[in-house]
């Protein structure tokens, strides 16, 4: 019997490790899985020691709080690796946690793999020298991340991202708005179909929702029968949307919300989260920066994508990591991946509402301009689009045969 440990902390990790999990157990029948994972990973047979929802903080004053419940888990699993080696260890994302896990597995002589790679292209590159002591080999997500490791002398494989294997080249568009409850007459009007994305955070609706509902009555002044869709998490993140909405209405504004008990992130369209539903149905979108913004580029949407920071929050960062800023001139995914700002970015004290609508005008009415930034989506989705899994599964397989740390 082969055993593997693995920890996945976030639901899009336990989403793709079972998907890899899967491909695993075809090469290896007698697989053992121990750790820590979610639902996906238990239907996928792995031996839950501690739930994924465990490791789950959100943001510095929720971390300092969870603090003792982390260094329990922490130790817990640790100290039964060190006691019963497993033949290899998997990392899934997580890498304050699987990061200081795995150094302490290496050092023991059991073979660690992280996949997905911390971003130290943008912040603290200096991990750099923890990610040499701690993983035997790195799979990432990004072509650009494979020459940063080799030059650092870590054993690296790209595998793709996930969400390029999910998410279509190509959707119904009109059939999306009617799924979403628009009727037919805006389905197939020619009127812009906006994505207002302010994020799933409270700090995030509460920076950035005033900014974006204001840029969507500019817009709106503009065209007055364009429908704004604003996806929402959850009831709570909604009920504070609502509070700014009635200070900021929007004419033509949708919430969308899902049954909260209802399976999502599926390959079927109906269980696709209401953030992708809302980028399949629109025209362009108005999006925080983070993993929406990829998300829109693999729908093929252009985009204005903005962030805001609280004083605090920008000191606690750039106190955490040294700088100031991030290392690449791109705070935006598919930015990053293109080298170039393909579509705009407004930040920090730039991300005003009139900014921000007068970028998603212009975006909107140059028809040249968003023919090329679709076109480069293409190009990029076909770029990421690898079958991340069973590629991911391979490698861990290979390894597997070679059981030297």
């Amino acid at each position: 019997m082969t055993r593997l440990g693995l920890v996945a902390g976030e639901p899009s990790g336990d989403l793709i490790a079972a998907q890899l999990l899967a491909g695993l157990q075809v090469r290896e029948p007698d697989l053992q899985v121990d750790g820590i994972g979610g639902p996906a990973l238990a239907n996928a047979g792995m031996n839950l020691w501690h739930p994924m929802a465990a490791l789950s903080v959100f943001g510095y004053v929720d971390a300092l709080k969870s603090l003792p419940r982390l260094i329990r888990i922490y130790n817990d699993v640790k100290n039964r690796w060190l006691r019963d080696h497993p033949a290899l260890f998997l990392g899934v994302d997580a890498p304050d946690f699987n990061l200081r896990l795995e150094e302490k597995l290496r050092a023991d002589g059991i073979q660690t793999v992280q996949f997905v790679s911390p971003s130290i292209w943008a912040w603290r590159y200096e991990r750099i020298h923890q990610i040499r002591r701690a993983v035997s080999h790195m799979l990432v997500l990004f072509p650009f991340e494979v020459d940063l490791y080799e030059k650092e002398g870590v054993p690296v494989t790209y595998v793709g991202h996930p969400l390029a294997d999910i998410i279509p080249e190509t959707v119904d568009v009109q059939m999306m708005r009617q799924s979403l409850g628009l009727n037919e007459a805006v389905a197939y009007s020619e009127d812009p179909v906006v994505a207002i994305m302010p994020g799933s955070r409270t700090s995030e609706i509460k920076l950035l929702a005033p900014e974006f509902l204001q840029a969507a009555q500019r817009f709106a002044k503009d065209y007055p029968n364009a429908q704004f869709l604003v996806p929402m998490v959850n009831q709570e993140r909604r009920a504070q949307f609502d509070a700014l909405l009635a200070q900021y209405p929007v004419p033509n504004l949708h919430i969308l919300q899902a049954d909260p008990n209802a399976p999502q992130a599926g390959r079927d369209e109906q269980t696709w989260p209401m953030s992708w539903k809302a980028m399949a149905a629109c025209d362009v979108a108005l999006v925080a920066s983070g993993t929406a913004t990829l998300e829109a580029a693999l729908f093929k949407r252009p985009m204005v994508i903005s962030y805001r920071l609280s004083p605090m929050m920008r000191r606690l960062m750039a106190f955490k990591s040294g700088q100031e800023g991030p290392s690449v001139p791109w705070v935006g995914l598919p930015n990053i991946l293109s080298s170039e700002f393909v579509v705009p970015e407004l930040l920090q004290d730039d991300a005003t509402a009139e900014n921000l609508a007068n970028a998603l005008l212009e975006l909107w009415n140059d028809a040249t301009r968003k023919a090329k930034i679709q076109q480069q989506f293409i190009a990029l989705h076909h770029q990421l689009r690898c079958n991340t899994a069973q590629k991911a599964a391979q490698v861990i397989y290979d390894l597997l045969q070679n059981e030297t740390p």
